[in-house]
């Protein structure tokens, strides 16, 4: 984003890489942007010291075991082929746990986050389900999302991940759904850059507005469906619980699981490296990578210089990226010109389209809340 479309002076902050491409980042009298502030709140929040850690995870297993008892599994866990989800697998079997993994089919892996997931499971011995979404409905729907002109194109299959995860454990009766995300690495998460995730209002008034296909099998979960979730099913964010290092989880899975590395964060997918590496950046002035390596900055396991230096370069080989929005453009079925001339839409933002987002910063939300975190407090 130019310093014209930002309308202030570009900055960058002290600590990490982010900067004024994240229209509401703040700098603190250090030069220290709001985002450092909120990774070391949440660090300290959620990461427990090791002895606490280790007495987290044996009462987390020990319920999921209890609650499992006569059931062919005992925990839900998402699979890409990416790093997290692959490492998360591998936890969760060392820890005597019997999953059943779960991945969407979106359309869009690659051949090697396919065959990250068939070894890695295979070795581990953990069954695989894997839904294949309809292509048509999700083709529109995300065609749907470049024509709105917001940076949130990826929120349809985090959407659909999350609601699918739910919903095959509620079908399986299952309570636990450990996820890969982790406070260390992910931390970073401007909410300029992509927001609504858990929104099928926003997702829908999108499709309404500029879809031409009805949305009858995507998965997805409204806000009531979102409540009985949150009430009935119990997330495990499992990966802050021990001492997770990126760079020494991938090492693990090369050597010990024949897992391989796919060149970037949650680059197991076509289309969110062209969109990552591709369409943010040309049109928005949004470079992922600052979130993603700001995040490691923060952990320790980079340097801010060493990440500089990784920045002065494309986001991913301009041979590949070419190959990339050939392929891309041709399986939404566009044209070039048709492409392009999404590309020069004006931009907008989720707060342009119908969400639940008003209601979610109202006082009455905040009493929904009060409640919910009351009932969990005696679960």
């Amino acid at each position: 984003m130019t310093e014209e479309q930002n309308d202030r002076p570009y900055r960058i902050c002290t600590r990490c890489v982010m900067d004024t491409s994240d229209p509401d980042i703040t700098f603190d009298a250090n030069g220290v942007c709001n985002h450092c502030h909120t990774y070391d709140t949440v660090v300290r929040q959620v990461i427990l010291p090791p002895e606490q850690a280790r007495t987290k995870i044996a009462t987390i297993v020990e319920r999921i075991r209890t609650e499992g008892t006569g059931r062919p599994y005992d925990c839900i866990i998402g699979v890409s082929g990416g790093v997290d989800s692959s490492y998360l697998a591998y936890k969760v079997r060392d820890l005597g746990l019997r999953p059943l993994a779960v991945h969407l089919d979106n359309g869009w892996d690659s051949e090697l986050a396919v065959a990250n997931i068939h070894k890695v499971l295979e070795r581990l011995g953990i069954d695989l389900y894997t839904h294949v979404i309809d292509w048509e409905e999700f083709r529109d729907l995300q065609l749907s999302f470049l024509k709105a002109s917001t940076p949130d194109s990826e929120i349809p299959s985090d959407h659909a991940i999350v609601s699918l995860m739910g919903q095959m454990a509620a079908k399986n009766g299952i309570r636990h759904i450990i996820a890969g995300y982790n406070a260390k690495t992910e931390s970073h998460l401007p909410a300029a850059w992509s927001q609504g995730h858990w929104d099928w209002r926003y997702i829908k008034s999108v499709q309404d507005r500029f879809g031409t296909v009805p949305l009858r099998t995507f998965p997805h979960m409204n806000l009531f469906g979102y409540a009985r979730y949150i009430l009935v099913q119990r997330w495990v964010l499992l990966l802050n619980y021990i001492d997770y290092n990126k760079a020494e989880a991938m090492k693990f899975l090369e050597d010990k699981l024949g897992w391989r590395y796919y060149g970037g964060k949650h680059y197991e997918s076509i289309y969110t490296r062209f969109y990552q590496g591709y369409i943010l950046p040309r049109k928005f002035g949004y470079d992922k990578r600052r979130t993603h390596y700001s995040s490691l900055i923060c952990s320790g396991e980079i340097t801010r210089d060493e990440v500089l230096k990784i920045l002065e370069e494309p986001p991913y080989p301009a041979d590949l990226m070419a190959e990339d929005k050939a392929y891309v453009v041709k399986k939404l079925g566009l044209t070039e010109a048709e492409f392009e001339a999404i590309m020069n839409l004006p931009k907008k933002t989720y707060w342009d389209y119908p969400s639940y987002g008003h209601f979610l910063k109202s006082p009455a939300f905040d009493a929904v809340k009060a409640v919910f975190r009351a009932v969990r407090k005696w679960d």
